[in-house]
């Protein structure tokens, strides 16, 4: 059973803590989508003003992402790679940390509200699988602390994959 925390501590430390959260829940289970379902709904009830949370996972033969487990509104079912912030970052293999979404060139709206955004990729067997993408409502929200520990929370994640 999983318990709600309060995350009380400073930021490092709370996200010391959501990763280990993280582990504790896909330890054991092979399933990617419940494992990415999981981690979805962990990182929504963990992180503070944002407004979508979620995966786009790659389809190879074209070259997009698609839709994923996530927390929010509905979403973009498809972005081809390089196109948006998503497709961008699993173009590049680099995670992309915008501060206003309305500056970055090619910018898709999924959500109006979304100001800034952060997305991290995936990679197994060094190929990008899919990306972690968060929105939030307020411009500026990550920073560099949480590309660092949302970096590693991903890659807690590509450690469970069977894909």
């Amino acid at each position: 059973m999983f318990e709600v925390k309060k995350y009380k501590e400073n930021k490092e430390k709370n996200y010391e803590l959501v990763i280990k959260q993280l582990h504790a829940l896909i330890e054991g289970e092979k399933n990617d989508i419940a494992n990415l379902a999981n981690a979805a709904a962990l990182l929504n009830q963990f992180l503070d003003n944002i407004n979508w949370v979620g995966f786009y996972l790659t389809d190879h033969p074209d070259d997009e992402l698609v839709l994923g487990p996530f927390q929010g509104l509905p979403a973009c079912v498809r972005i081809p790679f390089g196109k948006g912030v998503c497709g961008t970052a699993a173009k590049q293999n680099k995670t992309i940390r915008v501060a206003d979404v309305h500056q970055f060139p090619g910018h898709i709206a999924c959500d109006a509200v979304t100001q800034s955004e952060i997305v991290i990729p995936l990679v197994k067997n060094n190929k990008v699988i899919g990306v972690l993408d968060i929105d939030s409502p307020i411009k500026n929200r990550f920073d560099e602390q949480d590309e660092k520990f949302l970096e590693k929370f991903a890659q807690k994640l590509e450690e469970s994959f069977a894909m």
